[in-house]
């Protein structure tokens, strides 16, 4: 692998992830491309969702969407798209994500540098590849990141996690919360049923919080998890504002960076808080919490090692006993130990 022609670079693209959370833990790796190239147009390119989360960021310049379910479908699409990249005149492709696709499209764009880790058998098609040794598999993804730069010679950045909300979006977040102070409940995962905690156990949770610490409880999530909020609610016994599925990407960010509190799976809405620092409690089973655990100092991780976990498996056909293993006293724990 050579080094990269730093002197040459002028516009960048930065292939997104295909996540919320792991879209977010790839800020502070976005923070050291700002460092290592000042002077350098950065552009990133991501699906809907995750394009919208990115919009105001400090690190970038500019965000592309790419819709594979939409204008971009199929093979068709991807040179379609290829095609539109190209006319960008992009000197440096940086992927974050991992598969195969990020580089053809890249090597499709004619993108002269193209540099990532050589996953999914794509070494061939970049310029840079960072050959992916197992040690880089047990990093915390936020730490994974930022080593395929380190390989490349790319530093810089204090390594938080970076997002950010416009003055006219924290309006309207305080202009619905109001003075009052919240805690946020985020039951869902979309990656999968088998990260998720009982509905029940949540609304107890929810209610214990409320009454010990005098807050509003808010639950949000996307729109799959609209069964999730009306479980949840329908169970609660305190006053509870229901915006599960009701809510942007854009909206959600701005009301949890206003939260004093969250409850959550492993989830992009963990990650989300975590760029903003708010006090996490954060349910863990089938996934690790040394790779995806909130980057940040507030935050205190609720599990029950069971043998088969983390099995990282999407749903699980064993009764998701590391999930059921945690109960609501387990968590109010880790609330009473970020708030008192």
């Amino acid at each position: 692998m050579t080094i990269l022609p730093f002197h040459r670079i002028r516009r960048i693209m930065i292939r997104s992830t295909n996540w919320i959370g792991d879209a977010v833990m790839t800020t502070p790796a976005m923070q050291a491309v700002k460092a290592s190239f000042p002077n350098a147009e950065t552009v990133l390119v991501a699906n809907p969702v995750v394009a919208e989360l990115f919009l105001f960021h400090p690190c970038c310049d500019g965000v592309i969407v790419y819709d594979k379910k939409g204008a971009h479908r199929g093979l068709t699409g991807l040179y379609r798209f290829s095609r539109e990249l190209r006319k960008e005149r992009f000197d440096l492709a940086l992927l974050f994500q991992n598969a195969m696709e990020a580089a053809v499209l890249a090597f499709l764009a004619r993108i002269p540098v193209r540099a990532g880790y050589r996953s999914d058998g794509r070494g061939p098609l970049l310029t840079h590849g960072v050959p992916l040794d197992p040690s880089l598999l047990r990093l915390h993804h936020t730490r994974y990141y930022l080593e395929m730069l380190s390989r490349l010679g790319i530093r810089g950045g204090d390594g938080r996690l970076v997002l950010a909300c416009s003055d006219e979006e924290l309006a309207r977040a305080d202009a619905l919360l109001g003075q009052a102070k919240w805690a946020a409940v985020c039951p869902g995962a979309a990656y999968g049923s088998a990260k998720r905690w009982l509905p029940e156990r949540f609304a107890a949770v929810a209610d214990d919080i409320a009454r010990e610490f005098s807050l509003k409880i808010l639950l949000l999530g996307g729109p799959a998890e609209k069964p999730l909020g009306h479980d949840i609610a329908r169970a609660m016994k305190e006053p509870v504002l229901n915006l599960i599925g009701e809510t942007s990407v854009r909206r959600m960010t701005a009301l949890l960076a206003r939260c004093s509190l969250v409850v959550t799976n492993d989830s992009g809405p963990m990650h989300v808080a975590a760029a903003f620092n708010i006090p996490t409690a954060a349910l863990f089973g089938p996934t690790d919490p040394n790779i995806t655990s909130p980057w940040s100092s507030r935050h205190r991780i609720v599990r029950h090692p069971v043998d088969c976990a983390p099995c990282r498996k999407r749903t699980c056909h064993s009764g998701n006993a590391c999930m059921d293993a945690i109960g609501v006293e387990d968590v109010m724990n880790a609330v009473r130990e970020l708030l008192l």
